[in-house]
Parts: C-alpha cells; sequence; structure tokens
C-alpha cells in the first residue's frame, strides 16, 4: 500500500469516527428532547461501587457483584465445557461407529434445542431432584467460617449455590456441544498426509493425536475458541431467569428500582463490552504467541 492510500484510508476512519461520534450525540439529544429524558449519569457510580462503614472501605454494588457473579459463571461453566468439547470433538472424529453416534447425538441435541429451554428443563431437574440429594446448604454449614466466605467469593453465597450450580452446569452442557463442533474441524483441517507419515512410522493413533495433530489444530482453534468464550459470556444473561443475580439480572432490578432506563443498560454494556473486548485482547495475543514462539 502507498503512502498516498494509506493516507486517504487514514483520513476515512477519522472521518467515520467523527460521524459515529456524531450520530451518538445526535441520538442523545433526540432521547433527552425527543423523549422528555433527564439524564442522570451522576447517580450511576454509586451502583457500582459503595463504601461499607463498617469495614471502611469501598466494596463492590449491585452492577459490579453482577459483573462479578457473570465473571465466576462463565469462567466455572468454560472449565467444565473446554474438556468436555474435547471429548466430544475426539468422539465425532473417532474410528469407531458407536462413539461418532454418540458424539453426534449429542452435538445434535443441545444444539438444537433453544437455551432457554435448556435452562429451565436442568434448572427444575437439577436443583430441584439432584442436588438436593448432595445437602450441599448443609455441608456448607459445617464448614469454618473463611470456607464458607472462599466458597462465596468463588462460587455463590450459600443461599444461592444449587441454583448456581444448576446454570453452571447447564451452560457448560450447552458451549461443550459448540466446542465439541470446533475441535472437529480443527482435527479435520490437518492435513492427512501427516495422519499417513505417523501411522507409517508405527504411532498409535492416541500418540499421534497428542503429540502431532492436537498441537497444530490447537492453533486453528484459538479464533473459533475466542468466539465460543465470548458466547459463553453472553449466554450467560439467560440465567437471569432463574434469579442468578448476574449483570443482567441486578440491571434489570436497578432499572425497575429507579427507572434510569438508558443510563443502567447502557452501563450494562460496557461493563459487558469490557469483559468481551478483554478475553478477544489475549486470544489474540496468544495466537500471535503460538503463531511465533520465539
Amino acid at each position: 500500500m502507498t503512502r498516498h492510500s494509506s493516507s486517504r484510508w487514514s483520513r476515512l476512519d477519522t472521518c467515520l469516527l467523527l460521524g459515529l461520534v456524531a450520530f451518538l450525540a445526535w441520538l442523545g439529544y433526540r432521547v433527552e428532547t425527543g423523549m422528555n429524558y433527564h439524564w442522570q449519569w451522576q447517580t450511576i457510580p454509586q451502583y457500582l461501587l459503595r463504601h461499607d462503614p463498617e469495614t471502611s472501605r469501598w466494596v463492590p454494588n449491585l452492577l459490579l457483584q453482577g459483573l462479578l457473579t457473570t465473571i465466576r459463571l462463565s469462567f466455572w461453566s468454560l472449565l467444565i465445557a473446554l474438556p468436555l468439547g474435547l471429548l466430544i470433538g475426539l468422539l465425532r472424529t473417532s474410528l469407531h461407529l458407536f462413539n461418532r453416534l454418540v458424539g453426534g447425538s449429542f452435538v445434535s441435541l443441545l444444539r438444537n434445542l433453544p437455551p432457554l429451554v435448556l435452562i429451565l428443563i436442568f434448572y427444575f431437574f437439577i436443583s430441584d431432584q439432584l442436588l438436593p440429594l448432595l445437602q450441599i446448604p448443609r455441608l456448607l454449614d459445617g464448614l469454618p467460617e473463611a470456607s464458607v466466605r472462599w466458597v462465596s467469593a468463588s462460587l455463590a453465597p450459600p443461599d444461592q449455590i444449587e441454583a448456581f450450580i444448576a446454570a453452571v452446569f447447564t451452560l457448560a452442557l450447552l458451549e461443550s456441544a459448540y466446542i465439541g463442533e470446533i475441535v472437529r474441524a480443527g482435527i479435520n483441517s490437518i492435513d492427512l498426509g501427516q495422519w499417513q507419515v505417523a501411522q507409517a512410522l508405527g504411532m498409535r493413533r492416541w500418540q499421534l493425536m497428542r503429540h502431532i495433530i492436537l498441537p497444530q489444530a490447537l492453533q486453528r482453534m484459538i479464533p473459533p475458541l475466542a468466539g465460543q468464550t465470548i458466547s459463553t459470556i453472553k449466554d450467560s444473561a439467560i440465567v437471569s431467569v432463574i434469579s442468578i443475580q448476574e449483570l443482567t439480572f441486578q440491571g434489570m432490578e436497578l432499572m425497575a428500582a429507579t427507572y434510569l432506563t438508558f443510563e443502567v443498560w447502557l452501563t450494562v454494556t460496557l461493563l459487558y463490552f469490557l469483559l468481551t473486548y478483554g478475553c478477544s485482547f489475549l486470544a489474540g495475543r496468544l495466537e500471535k504467541q503460538l503463531s511465533h514462539p520465539y
């Protein structure tokens, strides 16, 4: 690209950015004048942080509490979904027909059902039927106070732990179906000649997968896996229907209490964007590092 064309594209990008800023300013003006809406941005910070008089420290308030719950929910869901998705992908590429049928049935079932239906089914089944058998609240009551605080910080408060676990497993199963297809596509993208050479050297299939196929496929899977990570963060908003107090749930509660519709949802949008953009940035750095390890 010549210096003249680069300068032209730079001017075009600047004009587009200025046009976007002007459009957002016009949109805000129309909301204020056309809808007779009075912006009250000065009230939003108090819902992000609040001063705790008992500890004399600033602690997260409703919106940041919801953001932290979203992060915990997404983290534990991905922690379960990634190995499960890897297993599904390996089943989908297995030489045995039974394994391929199991993997294909799992993917077809979960990918063709609405996420909201899955959330409700698993919530009423797991939370109402299976989790009470484990007696998790009773187990937490017997733990030291420090351990209970750790569970509350890393998972959820004791009174919400069963619903949280049900939401985590539901999201993990849903995302593992998509991750399984990403793994299958990554494995199938490796050139057939590498399979043949490794088999000619006498390598078993699991050795071939571990040392040759999966390391190469992983580099190709990073962009779609990053996209699926972002999708998991966004899909976590669905669990607000079972009263998990994540970011969307807290936004709805705050909007209903304060009637600050635009301020609340624009703040929620910004928090989601910062979280997902951070994941995209880290995935890009990881992909570049794997492409040029030295």
